[in-house]
C-alpha cells in the first residue's frame, strides 16, 4: 500500500482532521541515513508530523521543523511542503536504547527534554513565520500538540508512531492531527477525548492495516467524518548536482583552486537525503571559470 494522507472535517465542521500512512516514506529515510531503531522512531515521528503540517499549507509554501532536545540523537531537521513531500535527518542516526518501561522505543531518552521545537513557515512573504516552544515530553506527539496550542492557538491532538522490525527496517508508521475549530461544543470535545483514551497506539493501527480514512473513522466515528482530499506522501529531496555546483561556485575561485591542488576532486553530501555528488578535476576547473 502506497503512502498517502487525507484531510477531513468532522462533527459538522467543528473538527479539522489529518491522517497519514508514512511507512514507506519513513523507510526511505531509514535506508538513506542508516538509522538505528530509536533514531528511526524519532525521525519517523517528526517526518510524519511534518508531512501533515505541510498539508496545511497552500501552493509552493513550505516549512522546516527543528527539534533540539539536548539528547544523544542531536538535532532532528524536517522539511515539508503542501504537495505531500518530506525529507529529514538526525545528527546522530546510530542512536539506540533498550525499550522503555512501556515496552516502546525510548524516543524521549534519545531526543531529550531540555530544548525546543521550532517551526519555520515559508509562505511566500518577505518574513517567515517562526514559532518556537519548549519541549515538554521528548516523545514528539505531545510536543507537537503543545506547539499547536501554544504557538498557533489551535487546540489540537497529535498522534504519531513508528514500529521498527528486528532488521531495522520500518514495519509501520503513520499519524493523525485533530484540530478544534472555534466554538466546538463541550459534548464533541468529551467524545474525542474519550475516544483518544480508548484507541491503541497509532502505529499498531497502521500495522493492522488501517488506512488513513479508517484511522480517522476509528477515532472520530464513521458517521462523523467527511473526507475532503487525498494526496500521495513521499520522501523527496530537492538537492541536485547543479545546486551543489552553485554552492561551490559561491566559494570563489581561490577556494576552488585549493580543492584542485589538494584533492584533485571534490565530493558534496546532502544532509537531508545522504546523496553524494562527485566533481572531477575537470568539472572543478569549469566551476572555477564561472566563479571568476
Amino acid at each position: 500500500m502506497s503512502d498517502y494522507l487525507v484531510k477531513a472535517l468532522a462533527f459538522n465542521g467543528q473538527v479539522r482532521a489529518y491522517a497519514a500512512r508514512t511507512t514507506g516514506t519513513v523507510g526511505e529515510g531509514q535506508r538513506r541515513h542508516y538509522t538505528w531503531p530509536t533514531a528511526s522512531a524519532a525521525l519517523g515521528r517528526a517526518m510524519t508530523a511534518g508531512v501533515m503540517m505541510g498539508a496545511m499549507l497552500k501552493g509552493d509554501n513550505k516549512l522546516t521543523i527543528k527539534i533540539e532536545g539536548g539528547g544523544p540523537i542531536g538535532a532532528i531537521l524536517v522539511d515539508s511542503n503542501a504537495k505531500g513531500e518530506v525529507r529529514g535527518y538526525v545528527t546522530n542516526p546510530q542512536t539506540h536504547f533498550d525499550l522503555n518501561e512501556q515496552g516502546k522505543l525510548d524516543v524521549r531518552r534519545a531526543v531529550g527534554t531540555e530544548g525546543t521545537l521550532t517551526v519555520v513557515k515559508d509562505i511566500g512573504m518577505r518574513d517567515h513565520f517562526t514559532g518556537q516552544v519548549p519541549l515538554i515530553s521528548g516523545e514528539l506527539g505531545e510536543d507537537f500538540t503543545y506547539y499547536f496550542v501554544t504557538s498557533e492557538q489551535v487546540p489540537s491532538s497529535v498522534g504519531v508512531g513508528v514500529l521498527v522490525n528486528p532488521d531495522n527496517t520500518i514495519l509501520a508508521a503513520g499519524g493523525f492531527i485533530l484540530q478544534l475549530m472555534p466554538g466546538t461544543d463541550e459534548e464533541t470535545i468529551t467524545i474525542i477525548e474519550n475516544r483518544l483514551k480508548e484507541i491503541p497506539p497509532v502505529s499498531k493501527l497502521i500495522e493492522q492495516g488501517l488506512t488513513p480514512e479508517e484511522l480517522l473513522e476509528t477515532i472520530l466515528g464513521k458517521d462523523q467524518v467527511k473526507f475532503l482530499e487525498k494526496m500521495p506522501v513521499s520522501f523527496t529531496c530537492t538537492c541536485s548536482k547543479d545546486r551543489f555546483a552553485n554552492a561551490i561556485i559561491s566559494l570563489g575561485k581561490n577556494e576552488i583552486q585549493e580543492m584542485i591542488d589538494e584533492d584533485g576532486q571534490a565530493e558534496a553530501s546532502c544532509h537531508f537525503c545522504n546523496e553524494k555528488y562527485h566533481y572531477s578535476k575537470e568539472e572543478l576547473e569549469e566551476l572555477k571559470k564561472e566563479a571568476e
